[in-house]
């Protein structure tokens, strides 16, 4: 347990009901806390809201009455999220654009921020759960199923661990919407943002044609018949359900799924299953982070995208940043560029970013 006396937790605010929390229970703990709204950059062709929830996060401090600060980072954000999540989709990745904006903006600049001002602590709403044990910090899953954040925080350190706290993590959606009706707080029945982090929901296919030109090309079927149309292969992943025209519009229609891009010729094609790999591939991850130490042979879950229910694999070579990961079960086909996050129980021990696929005997 962490001493309060005296130490200092700056709370990232940013204007919704889990960070409001996540800064009342602070205080009622006895830290001396400082709310933090973190402002990013937005592109002109987006609406912006960032001066509401900048406002509603003021007014959060003053009702707990904290100290308010405003940390930018607009530049970290453009260079580290924004220009990342374009540039993996015209490498033909699909990016994960929180899982950076953690790294990068909210255990990164926001850190940073913090130590600036001779902070102890940073906090966040995430839903998570932070425990030392035998000298070593844990990041578990958080106790609502739901809502379990862990699969975006990856990349943390045991440096960064040891001075981060998740105050709401031990509990239900339900009982933090209910404790912050409970303190008056304006956040208590605020809708939850969606989508990309701090951007909320964004189009794709609209956010990259600012940056690149889509063209529609065609879709085709697993035997290569023309069925459809779309709006560009740059902008689908494997899995993918919709977005797309098939000329036959039918309300028997089986459900189709993108099983394979071709960008040189701009067409998709589309199967009534899921692309799939069989147990004879590995999984080749790249830029990993450990949280705890693993070894080969090691057998743990793995998720290859949120609220994805774990797969079995076990560890078959681990070379400095790079881990390979043999599936003990036929899986449906992660896209690459996307983190694969693995798991001992509750436990996130840490992950990586999906590079390639191989097919392995065994």
């Amino acid at each position: 347990m962490k001493t309060t006396a005296n130490k200092t937790v700056f709370v990232g605010l940013s204007g919704g009901v889990d960070s409001s929390v996540a800064a009342l229970r602070l205080k009622q703990q006895g830290y001396n806390v400082v709310g933090v709204f973190i402002k990013v950059w937005q592109p002109d062709f987006l609406t912006c809201n960032w001066e509401r929830e900048r406002l509603d996060a003021m007014r959060v401090a003053a009702k707990l009455s904290i100290p308010f600060l405003t940390c930018d980072a607009e530049e970290v954000y453009k260079k580290d999220v924004a220009d990342y999540f374009i540039a993996e989709y015209l490498a033909g990745r699909t990016p994960n654009p929180d899982v950076m904006c953690n790294k990068y903006v909210k255990f990164g600049a926001f850190m940073t921020f913090a130590d600036t001002h001779n902070a102890d602590f940073i906090a966040t709403g995430h839903y998570a759960q932070n425990v030392l044990i035998d000298q070593r910090y844990q990041l578990k899953r958080g106790i609502d199923k739901n809502k379990d954040q862990s699969y975006f925080l990856w990349t943390l350190t045991q440096a960064q661990l040891a001075r981060t706290l998740f105050p709401i993590g031990n509990n239900q959606k339900s009982d933090i919407r209910a404790q912050a009706a409970a303190a008056g707080l304006l956040t208590a029945h605020k809708k939850d943002s969606q989508g990309i982090c701090f951007l909320g929901h964004v189009d794709i296919g609209e956010f990259l044609s600012h940056y690149v030109s889509l063209a529609s090309g065609d879709v085709l079927d697993t035997t290569g018949n023309c069925i459809g149309t779309h709006a560009g292969a740059l902008i689908y992943t494997l899995g993918q359900r919709q977005g797309f025209t098939l000329t036959e519009q039918k309300k028997s229609r089986t459900i189709m799924y993108v099983v394979d891009r071709d960008f040189k010729r701009n067409t998709i094609t589309v199967a009534a299953t899921r692309p799939a790999i069989a147990s004879s591939h590995h999984l080749i991850l790249s830029k990993c982070n450990f949280i705890q130490p693993l070894q080969t042979g090691q057998t743990l879950g793995i998720q290859t995208r949120y609220r994805q229910t774990p797969l079995l694999a076990s560890i078959f070579r681990i070379v400095e940043s790079t881990c390979e990961l043999a599936l003990m079960d036929e899986t449906e086909k992660p896209a690459l560029g996307q983190s694969c996050v693995l798991y001992e129980g509750e436990n996130c021990l840490g992950g990586g970013i999906i590079s390639a696929y191989v097919s392995h005997d065994r």
